[in-house]
């Protein structure tokens, strides 16, 4: 600790000097719990006494000071600059003393593949170092894709790393550049750990597990891991005790609760007032952005999934999240202060929203690795009754309750898959046997896929009734009629493929600023957007599997599918060809043979894909 001298002008009182043996013991490390006679000593001691009938008149305690802004400060009445600079000077210095006692020393490093030697926080690592969070590293990332991309073996443990990493970099890219926004080392801290535990809620398999396999056997449950993640959160801080962990670094319920509504969103009940949360005030909104953006989806979650799955996968990434961060700037729009762009980056964030589309595309719903989730849902939906999973106080529950039961829940990952695998109880020996057939390859044969008119996208509910209806097309002479299926022989699988936002444009809620003009965010002109960018952002695919693999069934299931195309007025695509509506289509002009090369009629561009399928 510093103390007052005539050489060190800043520790003085009012009146005179602080000596050495005069200045108070003040404990940095919990200054947010300071009373206010605390904070008046602490202002006097740093020579503001004069304030402190302004601190005991508005109840100025330590925690509200952290948050507190210049226009604040001009508020309750402090009308010199001078002071209010070094008010705001002063709040950092707490910061940086409180969170520097051993820290240092206390990091850890990293060496990750995507984005090198990263260091971690002391809290991250004690919240790594827990039963709940190292159940990540068995849940496969992309869950099925593994079986048909053999690169894709990372797990939900690096990516939320990754995420961790990213959160830090963006939010202390936006703290060095922006001063002015009052950016707390508490809140760098929060946004990492938001970051590091956004997907502890993940089940088996990933994305399997919460968008097939529970809306199966528990229908209208309205569940997403988003809310087991936050459980999961409370019961890992609980179970492992690290409350007075989290109080050694300044971080106390309204930060725990800003943790959990970056990683949930806002609260139900709060939905509907003018600021919808409780963990940061409205002048921070833009922190929420970070980790999860429910503006327009440019956040760091997509960064590290789209550079760590296109790694694994062997697919090219075209987007640089780092230099995004260089022109990231926070700017106040209607209101709110949001992170902005500059102008000439909006081709760079249609080049991440295409990326998005295209890894969909190209791999999380490529036909072979739908028809693998499938099979593993369906395996899943048989054992459900007969694999006892035990929670709390030794209460056995079935694997979709676990999600009730955070102490079950812990213990369900992708081990789940193999116990089935290798079973030799009766009960499970469906489950058993569909598993085998994905091991063996014998999987679900796609027959084809048609995609419906822009305009008139089909019904997921009228799935039951599309499978009936192509059963009894089998049935038709025209379509041979000598092999017949049955309903249950049949699957149609509706997937929905877009730039994150259904049929929006994602960068129509995005703002960006000119170079000459930081303060200013405005909409992207339509001069400024580059010409070869999507006219839609959403599509529709209908694919048809069967169950059967007998070649006559095969033939059968295909030929009926032809047919309800017919009759529903769009085009059969044979089971190995695959959509590019949404790759960027362009009127060309067309050079004529004649007339010296004059402009010809404008057509319509074929886009032809070459890439390489995985094995099949």
């Amino acid at each position: 600790m510093a103390f007052a001298s005539r050489e060190n002008p800043d520790f003085c009182e009012e009146n005179g000097f602080i000596t050495e043996e005069e200045a108070p013991n003040f404990d940095y490390q919990r200054y947010f719990l300071w009373p206010i006679d605390e904070v008046c000593a602490y202002f006097k001691f740093k020579g503001l006494g004069d304030l402190e009938s302004k601190i005991r008149e508005h109840h100025l305690t330590a925690d509200i000071l952290c948050d507190i802004t210049d226009e604040q400060l001009k508020t309750i009445g402090i009308e010199k600059l001078g002071q209010r600079l070094k008010i705001l000077k002063m709040v950092e210095e707490l910061h940086t003393k409180s969170l520097n006692f051993g820290i240092k020393s206390d990091l850890k490093i990293f060496n990750d593949p995507i984005h090198g030697h990263i260091e971690l926080h002391p809290l991250c690592v004690a919240i790594i170092d827990t039963l709940q969070f190292q159940r990540l590293r068995d849940i496969k990332q992309l869950g099925a894709c593994y079986r048909v991309f053999p690169g894709a073996s990372h797990n939900r443990f690096e990516h939320s790393i990754g995420v961790c990493h990213l959160a830090g970099e963006l939010v202390q890219s936006l703290r060095g550049k922006q001063p002015e926004l009052n950016i707390t080392k508490q809140d760098v801290l929060c946004v990492q750990i938001a970051g590091l535990c956004h997907d502890l809620g993940h089940g088996a398999f990933s994305h399997l597990f919460d968008n097939m396999f529970i809306p199966r056997v528990r229908p209208g449950l309205k569940w997403k891991h988003e809310q087991a993640s936050v459980k999961m959160f409370d019961y890992l801080v609980e179970e492992n005790n690290l409350i007075p962990v989290f109080s050694k670094y300044n971080l106390y319920k309204r930060d725990l609760d800003f943790i959990k509504e970056q990683i949930e969103g806002p609260r139900q009940h709060m939905q509907d007032t003018d600021w919808p949360y409780c963990g940061r005030p409205k002048v921070k909104g833009f922190l929420y952005e970070i980790v999860a953006n429910k503006r327009n989806g440019i956040d760091v979650d997509k960064w590290d999934y789209f550079a760590r799955d296109c790694h694994y996968l062997g697919i090219n990434n075209n987007f640089d999240h780092a230099r995004f961060m260089k022109f990231a700037r926070v700017i106040e729009v209607d209101g709110h202060l949001q992170i902005c762009s500059r102008d000439k980056e909006c081709g760079d964030l249609y080049d991440m929203f295409y990326t998005r589309a295209m890894l969909h595309r190209r791999a999380y719903q490529h036909k072979v690795v739908r028809a693998t989730q499938i099979m593993i849902t369906e395996a899943f939906i048989h054992a459900n009754d007969h694999l006892p999973i035990t929670g709390k106080s030794g209460k056995t529950m079935k694997m979709s309750e676990t999600i009730d039961d955070m102490s079950a829940y812990t213990t369900l990952s992708d081990w789940v898959y193999h116990r089935l695998l290798w079973s030799q109880e009766p009960k499970l020996k469906v489950a058993k046997d569909i598993l085998m057939k994905v091991e063996k390859r014998d999987l679900y044969k796609c027959v084809g896929q048609t995609q419906p008119p822009k305009d008139k996208p089909f019904d997921k509910e009228k799935v039951k009734d599309f499978e009936r209806d192509i059963a009894q097309l089998t049935k038709d002479d025209q379509c041979g009629g000598q092999t017949t299926l049955e309903p249950e022989d049949i699957i149609v699988d509706i997937v929905s493929l877009d730039y994150g936002m259904k049929s929006k444009n994602p960068i129509d809620h995005v703002r960006f600023y000119e170079k000459n003009n930081l303060g200013i965010a405005k909409e992207i002109r339509q001069d400024q957007v580059p010409q070869m960018v999507p006219n839609q952002f959403c599509e529709q695919l209908v694919r048809v599997f069967t169950r059967r693999s007998d070649s006559e069934a095969i033939s059968a299931a295909e030929q009926a599918f032809k047919k309800w195309c017919e009759y529903q007025n769009t085009r059969h695509k044979c089971g190995d060809s695959f959509s590019m509506d949404l790759t960027p289509i362009k009127d060309i002009q067309l050079a004529s043979a004649n007339d010296n090369h004059q402009p010809g009629p404008i057509k319509k561009a074929k886009m032809i894909n070459f890439d390489n399928e995985p094995r099949q």
